[in-house]
């Protein structure tokens, strides 16, 4: 924000003194409207630094190699031209000619220059794909432990990249005096160590850093941005923060729940009572994935299996809720006996 505000002012003044200077003969209103020029000037930069965030750096070299490109070929044309008769005695249109080329092709250059990089890094002109085709882990995906799971189905393939930030926090986890932080910390260097082993994962250690960048979460977005690689994790708010910087997001809470068995309202099906729910006379038993069922007038059966009918299917952002009442209710035969420890 301080730097933007020192931009600003900057503009305003050098716009003032190069309107004033310019025009001296109207002093009293050139120098104000250069102010207020060089104000819009700063706040039009500000903007383009915001969108240009939102591209990868590839995308933008792409961009710029291509303007280049354009006004090369804008000025060859520009000096074949001086060879036409026509345009050679008519002298007073070739500035206009020259403007229009460099525009256009400029503008042309610059357009296709950042479409077409992806296309020529994806049919490998540009080098090795590693960059592109690269997932990188967060921490949290790899304490969870999922992730080695779904690499071991054949699922996700290729180049997983954990940054040395990362490492640096499950190491810092890890010796931790808290014994449940300092097992999870250990759990992670675990399932590392377990991927490293499979044939068809490589884990690449990333040291690129960035010490202005302050927050685990933020160094990995910054990552994914110079890169163009996308962040595997399960942290709801990472996941969020990303998107909105334009980086791609691969969600194991997501996939986990896309894989879930649909529950159509009307289906029958037996459920565990374990515990009382938020609502008076509610309880609730969970599926073998995990998915809560809140049972209507379950609470009396804790411990029981109940034979319940599926009523309704709300999905959050959490996860799925299912809502169920008894089969039944009133009939015996919809509960069956109380399962022994």
């Amino acid at each position: 924000m301080i730097l933007k505000l020192l931009l600003t002012i900057i503009c305003a003044i050098s716009g003032f003194f190069v309107a004033y200077l310019s025009y001296p003969e109207h002093k009293w209103w050139t120098g104000p409207l250069g102010a207020v020029a060089g104000i819009i000037l700063a706040f039009l930069v500000i903007k383009l630094e915001h969108d240009l965030r939102k591209l990868s750096v590839r995308v933008i070299v792409g961009g710029v190699v291509g303007c280049v490109v354009g006004l090369i070929i804008a000025f060859m044309f520009s000096y074949g031209l001086n060879f036409v008769n026509k345009i050679r005695e008519n002298q007073a249109i070739i500035p206009w000619i020259y403007a229009l080329l460099t525009v256009a092709m400029g503008y042309l250059g610059l357009v296709l220059g950042a479409k077409k990089v992806e296309e020529l890094h994806h049919a490998g002109f540009l080098g090795a794909k590693k960059e592109e085709e690269s997932r990188i882990l967060d921490t949290s995906v790899i304490i969870d432990g999922r992730i080695a799971d779904i690499c071991e189905t054949g699922f996700l393939e290729g180049t997983l990249v954990v940054p040395r930030f990362v490492l640096d926090e499950l190491q810092y986890i890890a010796d931790s005096a808290d014994p449940t932080k300092r097992s999870r910390g250990r759990r992670g260097l675990d399932i590392l160590n377990r991927m490293q082993k499979m044939p068809n994962i490589r884990i690449a250690i990333s040291d690129q850093d960035f010490p202005r960048v302050k927050g685990v979460d933020a160094k990995l977005v910054a990552l994914a941005q110079a890169t163009g690689g996308k962040i595997i994790t399960n942290d709801f708010n990472l996941n969020k923060v990303a998107e909105l910087q334009g980086v791609r997001i691969l969600n194991v809470n997501e996939l986990a729940n896309a894989l879930k068995p649909i529950v159509l309202p009307g289906e029958v099906m037996n459920v565990k009572v374990i515990k009382e729910g938020k609502e008076p006379g509610q309880g609730v038993g969970y599926l073998d994935d995990g998915t809560m069922i809140i049972v209507d007038s379950g609470q009396k059966y804790i411990g029981q299996t109940l034979e319940v009918v599926v009523t309704s299917v709300l999905q959050t952002t959490a996860g799925r809720m299912i809502f169920a009442e008894l089969k039944g209710v009133g009939d015996k035969k919809a509960i069956s006996s109380p399962v022994r420890s």
